[in-house]
């Protein structure tokens, strides 16, 4: 069957396209590498037709939405953030961006559920022979979003790529109102440099890794540091289950470390819900059949986790308690990130056979003075968000050791988690131990 008469009917210019949105109207502009820009634009322009436009995003990837540049009061345009990427946290710390809770897994179930959704606005890939439209790079909630849109729009553009799948990772022409042609360059996400200390934590995942082992790397420093290690050894059939696909895997797979052959749900298939990387993983997942592109109430169910053995979780924190208490996302009542995956694979890996989570964490960092502070403390700052809760931590590590505190008394625990802490700080931390009723006369001494 022929598509292109209703492609050609379905296709506007951006500016007619946003004509649609009326005040008061919620709507969606997708997440990470694949979100509207041009659609963005436009409906920017109408700012002084429009009031208390509510917009959801997540993981902005190319720059502040020109919806919150034009609006420095946030009375046209309300922008919300299920995670907060750089461009999302400068305009949080202005007051112009708010931040969604959620675990990362729920966010299917949410829209469906619970969210209204009045126009959905949504990068995609151009159509094919079929008429479907791929959501490429950020399959994780696209589907849910449309199917409960009064309104779908797509800002077709022919730079992503198209990641197979998996399910939900493409939307048919027949569901779709209207068609707006991109051609902007694909967000591209350079590896973070790794520290000395991101090395030496990586050394210590390392040796806990096994053949066989199903791996989930978060973002940043310490993920590339892993993932260089990794590659570097003689580690045999790894698999690859994980929300984010990034240039790390690429590394695995090219080396030759990661086959899936041992997994025991999608055999053989590197499964993700969204990449974010530069232009070499982008390629690399174009029409690639070893990878499956899912929605993340899939992907991030702690449930289908686990079905892998060995699962290996690898997540930054930012701070740390002696009570095992993660904090990830914020520093005191300052959201900077957002709660993501990480517990949901803490929780998969955790229920895993085999399974291993791991929270990382350098021991110290630098304050605004330049005065150096641990980053281990005796209770999380007043604000600060509880990620992980200290019943689902498990392995910690930092640049001084690592341990594990699953089923340990809270003495126990505050005993291992300041064995790894700078040695600068050790007797302080003992101290507040033992005022917090949470050390014993038998315990280390440092």
């Amino acid at each position: 069957m022929d598509f292109s008469k209703e492609y050609g009917k379905k296709r506007v210019t951006a500016e007619e396209a946003v004509k649609v949105v009326k005040s008061g109207d919620w709507v969606d502009y997708g997440q990470f590498a694949a979100q509207a820009v041009v659609l963005d634009k436009a409906l920017a322009a109408r700012k002084d037709e429009l009031w208390d436009v509510k917009i959801r995003a997540s993981t902005r990837a190319v720059n502040i939405p020109e919806v919150v540049q034009v609006d420095p009061k946030a009375e046209h345009f309300i922008y919300n953030s299920h995670f907060l990427s750089r461009h999302d946290r400068q305009a949080h710390d202005q007051g112009l961006c708010w931040y969604i809770p959620i675990f990362y897994h729920e966010n299917p179930l949410c829209y469906r559920n619970f969210l209204d959704v009045d126009v959905a606005m949504l990068a995609t890939t151009p159509m094919d022979e079929q008429g479907f439209f791929n959501f490429s790079v950020s399959v994780s909630y696209s589907r849910a979003i449309c199917e409960k849109a009064k309104i779908a729009i797509l800002e077709v553009n022919p730079n992503l790529p198209t990641c197979l799948g998996g399910r939900e990772e493409k939307i048919h022409i027949s569901e779709v109102d209207f068609m707006v042609e991109a051609d902007w360059p694909v967000p591209e996400i350079h590896p973070a440099v790794p520290t000395e200390g991101d090395k030496k934590i990586a050394e210590f995942i390392l040796k806990e890794i096994e053949d066989g082992a199903c791996l989930q790397l978060g973002i940043g420093g310490l993920p590339n540091a892993v993932g260089a290690l990794i590659a570097k050894s003689d580690l045999k059939d790894l698999g690859i289950h994980s929300e984010m696909f990034n240039d790390a895997m690429v590394d695995l797979v090219e080396a030759g470390r990661v086959t899936g052959a041992r997994k025991n749900i999608d055999r053989g298939k590197n499964v993700y819900t969204f990449s974010l990387g530069t232009r070499r993983t982008y390629d690399f997942l174009h029409h690639n059949k070893m990878c499956a592109a899912y929605p993340v109430d899939y992907t991030n169910d702690p449930f289908v986790i686990a079905q892998n053995d060995k699962v290996v979780a690898i997540n930054n924190c930012v701070v740390m308690d002696l009570f095992g208490q993660v904090c990830s996302e914020s520093y005191g009542p300052r959201q900077i990130s957002g709660t993501g995956g990480q517990a949901d694979f803490m929780f998969g890996a955790n229920r895993s056979k085999g399974g291993k989570g791991f929270v990382c964490l350098s021991a110290t960092r630098p304050d605004k003075s330049g005065k150096i502070q641990s980053r281990i403390v005796p209770t999380l700052p007043p604000g600060s968000i509880v990620t992980d809760s200290r019943n689902l931590v498990s392995y910690v590590v930092t640049e001084y050791g690592l341990v594990n505190l699953r089923g340990k008394s809270t003495w126990e625990r505050a005993d291992d988690i300041i064995s790894i802490a700078h040695p600068d700080f050790q007797e302080e931390l003992i101290q507040e131990a033992q005022k917090l009723k949470i050390w014993r006369r038998s315990n280390k001494i440092y």
